[in-house]
């Protein structure tokens, strides 16, 4: 497999070197635009369509069904600014978060919305993110008024961790203005205490994640910023705001930026554990110099030694990976690790970041979005904080070209026990649907699955869309999140579009493989909720490996507890949990298709079976 990189990496690069001079005049000129690679060619499917919203198949394995109606999830809707999209600030849209707010053991769902210059103004009523309750039927209920997270400013991305320690999920909102740190009353309410905590900063901050970086058991938090947005100097091609630049996308004209355009630097704030953060962002060595365009951050044990480390992708810039020195500070491995910059040598469009060990090897690796006219990107693992671009061979590359993608994630559907990868994608740019480029505004998901390519490699197969079914859903996608919301075993997506209501895909993958999964509850030395603790299952011949996380996907957050698909084995198997205390345990799973929780040094102390506790399960 190595040869085959380095075989790779030298056509790449040879077609690298060709493409891009025209590459440079593919997006905005003069303001430098959006990163992406050579301007494809439009790719368009039997019935003419392009393929980014056709393809579609009559026959195949059915694995997501759209149930946003039944679920009563529909009337909700995004909206973020005009439909023309005419500045960077309405085009970017929003993420979602799945959180069990209540402690009910069951998944509830957090779309945060936009907003619009009027509602700004107060001149229109401002639209609302909307908290909707999980019914354990199927079913939610919105709660919004009553939780008190409308949030009535113009939101971007959200994460979960309890940031107190007290047991319950908190919930923070990146917002262009004032930001959102609501607190969990118990009650199912929620505070805004931000302010208070000093961590609402003030322009334009999409991203969040949360993680323990110097080991003191209190989690502490990393804000992405991303452009710094002036309502009283627009940027508007043509005009002094922009240096009189055109902004034009395949020679059409489209809103500005972000290259051109001033940046937003990122923070890390520092836990007090008395309800207050500190801003360390230059002490512990995390500092955005360059200001670049951030989206999703995401804490994580990149190297395997027990200390969180820290993952930012940049939108058009190269992205970020500083590792935790273990002393409360961080080396920038950005471009050693070879995670900063894709297999040319370019920077990506990074929108989304998607975490997993898809060859069950024990190593985390990267899945990340990006642009149209440029492939997604696969960064391996090779040990050692080392990342290498294996896109193309892997199968994924020449597919997603003609994609924007957004939310992203590593997810086992059919619970065989190896990580497959979901997109969910639209373009940035309504002007598309008036071009005969192969491109669509609304565009349809992506699916792979995980297959073996030899003896000791895998690669991913497309999974082509059956009409009528989930994949087949033709939508301005955004954020997305994953997880086990029926508490059936299988991971399902919601997806936050633009301009829209959401998608609520559920996994009726008719497989009938075992699985299990896992919450965790940290001790007196560990975040309460066992933030950037990992998991290895030995089960079914194999070592798999899960991690808890804050964030990921687009600026979203994932179902908090860690699912593994067995196969066909019924033995559960024993999980190995490295908290994030530096202890280290095993633990032997019972048995199969249950949803187990674990607390340090005590064990299994409850388990789900068919959504109830086993002991009255019927």
């Amino acid at each position: 497999m190595r040869i085959r990189r380095l075989v790779f990496s030298v056509l790449i690069l040879t077609f690298s070197i060709l493409g891009d001079c025209r590459a440079q005049n593919s997006h905005q000129s003069g303001m430098g635009g959006i990163a992406s690679g050579v301007v494809s060619a439009p790719v368009f499917d039997q019935q003419g369509r392009p393929i980014t919203a056709g393809g579609f198949v009559d026959k195949g394995p059915v694995i997501f069904q759209d149930i946003t109606e039944q679920a009563g999830l529909s009337r909700w809707r995004h909206k973020m600014g005009v439909p023309e999209k005419k500045f960077i600030v309405e085009a970017n849209g929003s993420g979602v978060c799945l959180i069990d707010y209540d402690n009910d053991g069951w998944l509830d769902i957090y779309l945060v919305n936009g907003a619009t210059f009027n509602s700004l103004d107060g001149k229109e009523e401002p639209p609302h993110s909307a908290l909707f309750r999980n019914n354990h039927d199927g079913t939610f209920t919105d709660v919004t008024q009553k939780s008190g997270v409308a949030n009535d400013r113009w939101g971007y991305g959200c994460s979960v961790a309890d940031y107190d320690n007290d047991g319950w999920p908190d919930l923070y909102v990146g917002n262009y203005g004032k930001s959102r740190l609501y607190h969990n009353n118990h009650d199912g309410t929620f505070t805004d205490v931000a302010e208070k905590a000093g961590v609402a900063l003030g322009n334009w901050s999409p991203g969040s994640s949360w993680g323990d970086y110097d080991g003191d058991g209190a989690l502490d938090l990393y804000v992405t910023g991303y452009v710094h947005f002036d309502r009283k100097n627009l940027p508007v091609g043509g005009t002094k705001s922009v240096g009189f630049a055109s902004c034009q996308y395949r020679g059409a004209d489209v809103n500005c930026g972000p290259r051109g355009l001033q940046g937003e630097p990122d923070h890390l704030f520092h836990n007090n554990k008395d309800g207050t953060f500190t801003d360390v962002t230059i002490k512990a060595g995390v500092e955005d110099k360059s200001r670049y365009y951030g989206f999703t951050p995401v804490f994580v044990d990149i190297n395997g030694d027990g200390k969180p480390d820290l993952l930012v992708g940049n939108d058009s810039e190269p992205n970020f990976l500083y590792i935790n020195k273990g002393d409360g500070t961080f080396d920038d491995r950005s471009y050693a690790s070879g995670f900063a910059l894709n297999n040319d040598g370019r920077e990506i469009a990074s929108m989304g970041i998607a975490l997993g060990d898809y060859e069950n090897n024990g190593l985390i690796d990267i899945f990340v979005s990006d642009f149209s006219d440029d492939y997604k990107v696969l960064f391996h693992n090779d040990g050692n904080a080392s990342f290498t671009d294996v896109s193309n061979q892997a199968g994924i590359a020449q597919v997603s070209i003609p994609f924007v993608g957004w939310g992203d994630g590593f997810i086992d559907y059919d619970n065989d026990g190896w990580l497959d990868i979901f997109e969910a994608n639209g373009h940035v740019f309504p002007q598309v649907d008036e071009h005969h480029w192969g491109m669509t505004y609304a565009e349809r998901p992506l699916l792979f699955h995980n297959v073996p390519d030899g003896p000791n490699d895998r690669r991913f197969e497309y999974v082509p869309p059956v009409k009528g079914t989930g994949l087949a859903d033709v939508v301005p996608g955004r954020g997305a999140a994953f997880g086990d919301l029926f508490n059936d075993g299988k991971v399902d997506v919601i997806i936050n579009p633009e301009d829209g209501p959401p998608v609520l895909l559920r996994n009726v993958n008719p497989d009938h493989h075992n699985w299990v999964e896992i919450g965790l509850i940290g001790g007196s030395r560990s975040p309460r909720d066992a933030t950037c603790a990992t998991v290895y299952l030995n089960a079914n011949g194999m070592r798999m490996r899960q991690d808890v996380l804050s964030s990921g996907s687009y600026i979203s957050s994932n179902d908090r507890r860690l699912h593994f698909g067995l196969g066909d084995a019924t033995d559960a198997g024993t999980a190995e949990i490295h908290w994030p205390s530096g202890t280290k345990e095993s633990v032997k799973l019972p048995a199969v298709d249950r949803i187990y929780t674990i607390a340090e040094g005590k064990g299994i102390v409850s388990a789900l079976c068919a959504g109830k506790p086993c002991a009255e399960r019927k």
